[in-house]
């Protein structure tokens, strides 16, 4: 049987992350064949993964990335089970790393995103080294790529919600790309403009509001006017661009935008919650 140091304990925690009696075990059990012991740790980390599936990742951090020329983006979201784990350095640093792969490899989505290569390992095998580590469930729960002509993004305090909108055109007041991040992580539009809802859904709110008239006892011949009415208050609530600016209710984002550049416009945006 092969001799286990102290040595090679600390070199497999260094490589994996897990705790020092999970080294050890997993040691002594390939005989101390690192590699082996490494992929013993991992499959005890997808064990614990699929022995607490049913277990809510509602904590976790939200992180964005941005190219350094400033049009392209990609926003994750790494969820766990506890605040207390988002809150630790090996989980803040993970994070920051596979934002950062998404941003260099535009994956087309999670599944491939968790097969990216990060120093002969891939971000999947990442994720259970420290899911062994911690013996809580991990996952990556959401990633986007954006392009834009200019791109801005913002991260609520706390790391629970973050977004990304993208610009036709380079935004020279740097704090109206700023403001407009904030404002969609605030007021979570679901589109950009009137034209961008789908018309299903405006078909299933003319249908709401005709309902909602009926029921306070409105005139039938009269229905469809109101729920109009109620139609362009959806509108002016859920598309970002006809949304009250938060910052000053006088003006619609739209209006804000255009103070600084009249051809300035969003072309795209993201927002990313973790629930909590």
């Amino acid at each position: 049987m092969a001799q286990i140091t102290t040595a090679d304990i600390t070199k497999l925690r260094q490589l994996t992350g897990a705790g020092m009696m999970d080294c050890k075990n997993a040691l002594t059990e390939s005989e101390g064949d690192v590699n082996l012991a490494i992929e013993l740790i991992r499959k005890k980390g997808q064990a614990v993964s699929m022995k607490r599936a049913d277990r809510l990742t509602t904590q976790g951090l939200v992180v964005a990335e941005i190219s350094p020329n400033g049009k392209d983006a990609a926003i994750i979201a790494l969820s766990c089970e506890t605040d207390f784990v988002a809150k630790t350095d090996g989980f803040i640093e993970l994070s920051k790393i596979i934002a950062q792969k998404a941003l260099e490899t535009k994956p087309s989505n999670i599944d491939a995103l968790k097969l990216i290569n990060v120093n002969n390992l891939t971000i999947q095998d990442m994720i259970m080294d420290k899911v062994a580590a911690i013996g809580e469930r991990i996952d990556v729960t959401y990633y986007e790529y954006i392009s834009a002509e200019h791109v801005f993004s913002y991260i609520h305090q706390g790391s629970k919600i973050g977004t990304l909108v993208g610009f036709n055109k380079m935004v020279t007041n740097q704090q109206i790309g700023k403001d407009v991040a904030m404002q969609i992580a605030a007021m979570s539009p679901i589109a950009i403009d009137k034209d961008d809802i789908s018309k299903e859904m405006v078909e299933k709110e003319i249908e709401i509001g005709k309902e909602q008239a009926r029921a306070e006892g409105k005139p039938e011949a009269i229905l469809e006017k109101i729920a109009l009415g109620k139609l362009n208050k959806f509108y002016n609530e859920s598309t970002l661009l006809n949304q009250e600016f938060v910052k000053d209710n006088k003006m619609t984002v739209r209006q804000y935008i255009q103070t600084d550049d009249k051809e300035l416009s969003i072309t795209v945006f993201k927002r990313c919650s973790i629930t909590v």
